[in-house]
């Protein structure tokens, strides 16, 4: 499976890396943008503050600096799960040309992940909500009891307290995880079979059942390998960031500008976007992509799509390659 999903990777890597590349940069420019005019609304109200001599400045002059950086993150927050799930559709259909050795062009792949995004996107919510549920029951439940041992004054029902809330996270995180596992075929089936978030979900649950140990495990490892190669490509970033005389303070003057503390945090910014980026290219393609792999072997194993893909590619082999040879008797 994974040795599936390196090849693939190495062989549609321009519409893979191409499309996570041109979004992901989008958001990150949009960002970059929005920090810009969000640094140059509030300008006059910085300046107000870090001239303010007696170190506590008034409520009201923090407003519109909590203003702009909401309004921010709250931009960020859309632009990027926009982004990530043209990505989580754009990988599929990668993959769907890929199962029949067909190439595919980067239009085609934007026209058909940008089709079933919005059933990404619910599909994903809807995955998110369906975990969320019971650790949130969860902890109502706990803050109910917690509430009620505290108006008792019982300072001897504390400790049974903590044991129930440990006891009940045992519980409610593997009921997530295995919730997460059997849906986790959705988004694929989203973009494979033009189904819709629920009919996803359904028919997630569907293909999982009876090897759910076997997608935990690929899920997990494909996942594991991600992070490790995220954190390996960030390193670097950070080091440069911790070297002696990088964006250090003292290296300023005693009474730096504003511009000059500006020009500190927005390298030490850019840096972090960058290696944020690149990293974030690996997590964003590897993992759906083995998960990919792992729904056409499901299908290969129960339904028996392996003769129908056969057949498919046989049919696309003329188009590319020519007829084949004639045949000797």
């Amino acid at each position: 499976m994974l040795s599936g999903a390196f090849s693939t990777l190495g062989r549609y890597w321009k519409p893979l890396i191409g499309m996570a590349l041109t979004l992901f940069g989008a958001a990150t420019l949009m960002m970059i943008t929005a920090l810009v005019v969000a640094a140059s609304a509030v300008a006059t109200h910085w300046d107000e503050l870090t001239s303010d001599s007696s170190g506590s400045p008034d409520a009201a002059e923090l407003v519109p600096l909590g203003i702009a950086f909401g309004v921010l993150m709250i931009v960020g927050l859309i632009t990027y799960m926009l982004a990530s799930a043209v990505v989580q559709a754009a990988v599929p259909v990668v993959l769907q040309e890929a199962v029949l050795g067909r190439p595919i062009r980067f239009g085609e792949v934007w026209k058909r992940a940008w089709s079933r995004v919005w059933s990404i996107i619910g599909t994903v919510f809807l995955t998110g909500l369906i975990m969320i549920v019971p650790m949130a029951l969860f902890l109502v439940g706990f803050t109910g009891l917690m509430i009620y041992t505290i108006s008792l004054g019982d300072e001897d029902g504390v400790v049974p307290l903590i044991v129930t809330g440990l006891v009940g996270v045992l519980i409610v995180g593997p009921v997530a995880v295995w919730l997460w596992v059997r849906f986790s075929l959705a988004p694929t089936v989203v973009v494979f079979e033009n189904q819709r978030p629920v009919a996803a979900l359904r028919r997630s649950a569907q293909l999982v059942r009876g090897t759910w140990w076997r997608a935990f495990g690929i899920g997990l490892l494909a996942y594991t390998l991600a992070s490790m190669m995220g954190f390996m490509i960030q390193m670097p970033f950070q080091m440069a960031g911790a070297l002696p005389g990088m964006f250090d303070p003292a290296d300023m003057d005693a009474d730096p500008s504003n511009g000059m503390i500006i020009a500190v945090i927005g390298s030490v910014m850019l840096l972090s976007f960058l290696s944020q980026m690149i990293s974030q290219l690996i997590t964003a393609i590897f993992p759906p992509l083995v998960v990919g792999l792992l729904y056409v072997d499901l299908r290969m194993r129960t339904e028996n799509l392996g003769p129908v893909l056969a057949e498919a590619a046989a049919t696309t082999l003329p188009e590319q390659y020519g007829p084949p040879p004639p045949a000797h008797a």
